[in-house]
């Protein structure tokens, strides 16, 4: 049996009547009984259609209590669910598509576009009401049949969950029976009871696919927007007195924004906890001072299940603002150089993770698995950064996003860092650009915190110059009204690298 059917049923006996999924701030929701047993129902739909274990299946639905319903019922059958979503384009979930392999497809018509796999597909349209979801999720009756496979084995695995990088094509992070146990175990830890939450991200994103297992178990009500919003997210999260706002820095910034904000009653809100990136200082005592709450900033990655370090509720601001914390009860975290040896305390190199919640590997991609896992269990995650004497780590960078100025290494990150405590920079992004000398030089894309009043590459320098060595010191500037972003919400730097050109 796959973890999350055990959760789904383990759920429904535990928690019952109360609401388990919520749309938005309803009136369409569903209890843990409702839960389960409309994923009875579709399971049984779908096994008739004969989708059957160890099957890969990829779901091309959009945010919505039907998406969840398709996935425990896929879990009830033991196949592997590919999320697709409903967010990126059509040459992104081609790309997906191409990747996963799936033996089926089920999604709605709009997103049902282009050219599909060779696989059976499965059309459905969302569900209005309960009466539909205990009928087992409508389905159109114009499924598109090829041959169906046999059922086969796939070592109890679960799901697959696409990376969103910056660089290349995404890649499938696979989880089975033993991660997603290992992830709900790990987050049951720090919570005491159940309670409302809202889901900040796409449901095919890491933070759900390996999460929505330990939420069931936990009794969490979730409340899903088919998009977030700003205005929408600060509406519910204060309607519904959810004591925890979760999601990436750039969310937060734009609750900052919303307009009217003084006026909602946040007295409910206790913790932001952040991941997806560095949150900058003056964001972080902002969203404190604004929501009254304690700030958590989470690092993690999609391979290492969600799953990484955190700063404490209570940490002091040296830490908070400079670190991503410490690791998680349960995972280790090791600094290496470029040979895969220990680095000491102070020194900079790959942030390599060790835990039960990393993925078994990449779906269909041998070759990427060698290199991001070693036989040892440890991930290397291509990021930068060392863990300093208090045991924390600080990032500096992506390995990937490191350039040469003149023979000297530049992180990026590290100089975002210093320029985002300018007070005329609202966010920052360095990418490199060719030079004819010194063979790369750093290009500031700066949003301002004033648009009338964008600092200059001089100011800049001024400011950054006794933090930074000289080669570190961006060389040109663009102000720009924002940043572009990747579906995971954060900064495409590979747009950015274009936008300066070869």
């Amino acid at each position: 049996m796959t973890f999350l059917a055990h959760a789904v049923r383990k759920a429904a006996r535990d928690h019952g009547p109360a609401l388990a999924l919520v749309a938005g701030r309803g009136p369409l929701s569903l209890s843990f009984q409702q839960l389960n047993a409309s994923s009875e129902a579709m399971a049984a739909r779908l096994a008739v259609r004969g989708v059957g274990q160890g099957q890969v299946a990829a779901l091309l639905l959009p945010n919505s209590l039907d998406y969840v319903v398709a996935y425990c019922a896929l879990a009830k059958i033991g196949a592997v669910t590919a999320g697709i979503g409903g967010h990126y384009s059509p040459a992104e979930r081609h790309a997906m598509l191409e990747r996963a392999r799936p033996d089926v497809v089920i999604g709605t018509e709009e997103l049902l576009t282009g050219r599909l796999p060779d696989a059976q597909i499965i059309p459905v349209r969302l569900a209005s009401d309960r009466r539909e979801f205990a009928a087992g999720l409508p389905m159109l009756g114009r499924e598109r049949t090829h041959v169906v496979p046999k059922a086969r084995s796939h070592s109890e695995s679960e799901a697959i969950v696409f990376t969103s990088g910056t660089t290349g094509l995404p890649k499938g992070a696979l989880f089975g029976a033993r991660q997603i146990a290992a992830i709900a175990a790990m987050d049951a830890r720090s919570q005491t009871g159940p309670m409302p939450l809202l889901v900040a991200t796409g449901l095919n994103h890491v933070g759900f696919m390996t999460k929505l297992a330990g939420h069931l178990l936990s009794g969490n009500r979730l409340h899903m927007l088919p998009r977030w919003r700003a205005r929408e997210a600060l509406d519910l999260v204060c309607g519904e007195r959810i004591p925890v706002i979760g999601g990436v820095a750039s969310q937060v910034a734009l609750l900052l924004r919303v307009p009217g904000l003084g006026a909602y009653d946040t007295a409910a809100i206790k913790a932001l906890i952040i991941g997806g990136g560095p949150s900058p200082a003056d964001l972080v005592r902002r969203a404190r001072g604004t929501f009254g709450a304690a700030y958590s900033i989470r690092y993690s990655s999609t391979e290492s299940g969600g799953l990484g370090t955190l700063t404490a509720l209570d940490a002091p601001d040296e830490e908070l603002f400079h670190t991503v914390g410490r690791p998680r009860e349960g995972t280790e975290i090791s600094v290496r150089d470029e040979e895969g040896k220990w680095m000491p305390a102070g020194e900079t190199g790959e942030v390599w993770i060790r835990s039960a919640s990393v993925m078994a590997g990449y779906w269909h991609d041998p070759a990427a698995t060698r290199a991001a896992l070693t036989p040892d269990g440890w991930l290397r995650t291509g990021d930068l950064g060392l863990l300093d004497d208090a045991g924390c780590l600080r990032l500096a960078g992506r390995r990937d996003d490191m350039y040469i100025r003149g023979g000297y290494n530049v992180h990026p990150q590290e100089v975002e860092a210093v320029l985002q405590e300018h007070a005329g920079v609202g966010e920052v992004a360095v990418v490199p650009r060719p030079d004819t000398v010194m063979g790369q030089v750093g290009v500031a894309f700066v949003v301002p915190a004033d648009p009338a009043a964008a600092p200059t590459l001089e100011e800049l320098r001024l400011f950054a110059g006794s933090r930074l060595a000289k080669h570190k010191l961006p060389e040109d500037l663009r102000v720009v009204p924002s940043l572009p972003l990747t579906s995971g919400q954060k900064v495409d730097r590979s747009a950015l690298r274009k936008r300066v050109g070869p």
